[in-house]
């Protein structure tokens, strides 16, 4: 192992940080203590700059991947990692689109949510990403939870997510990475060769080893690009499992609120249905004046008040 080059060295590392984590952590501890990281950093940092912009996120997925690994076992790559990191932002932002940029920010808000970084590091990336503007959260970005915490120790509830704001994020996961048929059946058709290490010992010759070094290249880049996607949509449903339960929790509150409403006003019609039954009732005992005589048309006249008081 200490005598491969970079290139084999740095597709093994990428390879196995899909296929067995564990392991991963293990080798960059290693790499570490044998003065071996920072060659590594530095060979990751020319080869992003030169890989098309379409490829920097794939990059930057795999590095998300390698950091949070290593952190386990000690916090030296990490930091050396750092300055190349926020250079890789600033790069990316310059040259990609907002969709890349917003792929890349739900990277630092796990980040910054795992406390993979000092603050420090995460100012330097957010102006890196989003320049002089602030980051634009979308709803269910402003609910923060600790994971590690229980749910009784959480503590006031968020708002209630807006109902268009609900959909949009429902509609969000049906084009999710679980879902991609054709990525399943890319990665279930890789073949034998980049998923087994012992099986490099069978390389005799530079071409063969050559033609295995790209598959393993195309293969790593498949699988950080897809663990990626799955690492996004696993955060996307985890603030959607937020949203769902402020919004229950709404729908809860303003149900209670509304069936007291309703007891309410049936008290105010029991009310005003037995003002109407008495009223009914009054009406129908009051005299008909309609069958009254009718003095009006009479040639007969009432007297004059003065007629009945006046003196004999």
């Amino acid at each position: 192992f200490e005598s491969a080059s970079y290139g084999i060295c740095g597709w093994r590392l990428s390879h196995l940080s899909h296929r067995r984590r564990a392991d991963l952590s293990l080798i960059l501890v290693k790499l570490y203590y044998k003065n071996k990281q920072k060659p590594f950093i530095s060979q990751w940092c020319n080869d992003f700059e030169s890989t098309k912009p379409n490829r920097k996120l794939t990059f930057l997925y795999l590095a998300n991947d390698v950091i949070q690994n290593s952190k386990r076992k000690g916090p030296e790559f990490t930091k050396d990692f750092a300055p190349v990191i926020v250079e890789a932002f600033k790069h990316v932002s310059s040259e990609t689109d907002e969709s890349c940029k917003k792929h890349l920010g739900r990277v630092l808000s796990i980040w910054e949510e795992r406390s993979v970084y000092e603050n420090d590091v995460l100012e330097q990336l957010k102006q890196a990403l989003y320049g002089d503007k602030k980051p634009r959260k979308r709803t269910y970005e402003q609910i923060k939870v600790d994971e590690n915490e229980n749910c009784s120790s959480l503590g006031s509830p968020s708002e209630p997510p807006q109902t268009l704001d609900l959909v949009r994020a429902l509609q969000d996961l049906e084009n999710a990475a679980s879902g991609d048929a054709a990525v399943h059946q890319r990665i279930a058709s890789l073949p034998v060769e980049v998923q087994e290490v012992s099986l490099l010992d069978k390389i005799t010759d530079k071409e063969s080893g050559e033609r295995l070094s790209k598959m393993v290249e195309d293969a790593c880049m498949l699988l950080a690009d897809y663990n990626g996607r799955l690492a996004a949509e696993i955060d996307d449903r985890k603030q959607l499992t937020r949203m769902l339960a402020d919004f229950l929790r709404c729908q809860k509150e303003a149900l209670a609120e509304k069936e007291h409403k309703l007891e309410e006003y049936k008290r105010k019609l029991a009310r005003v249905s037995l003002v109407r039954k008495e009223l009914r009732s009054r009406i129908q005992n009051l005299p008909d004046l309609s069958r009254l005589p009718n003095v009006t048309g009479s040639h007969m006249h009432l007297p004059f008040a003065g007629d009945i008081y006046s003196e004999d």
